[in-house]
């Protein structure tokens, strides 16, 4: 049976690569955003505006999760 130091271990080493794909991702992203926004800023505008929103509902939903995993 594994112990806890090197399940953490396995998950941090996970992480680490999720966060080095998303590093990555954000630039494209962004890179988007701004042909977007120079291209067609007022739809640009709106869309973006959906996508707060649905950020804003996953952050909710995030909040539960966490309350429920912290009892």
């Amino acid at each position: 049976m594994k112990t806890n130091k090197t399940n953490y271990n396995e998950a941090l080493k996970l992480i680490n690569k999720i966060q080095n794909i998303r590093k990555k991702n954000n630039v494209n992203w962004m890179d988007i955003l701004r042909l977007a926004f120079k291209h067609d800023p007022k739809n640009a505008a709106k869309i973006m505006s959906n996508v707060y929103t649905d950020d804003q509902r996953v952050s909710s939903i995030v909040k539960k999760l966490v309350k429920i995993s912290t009892k």
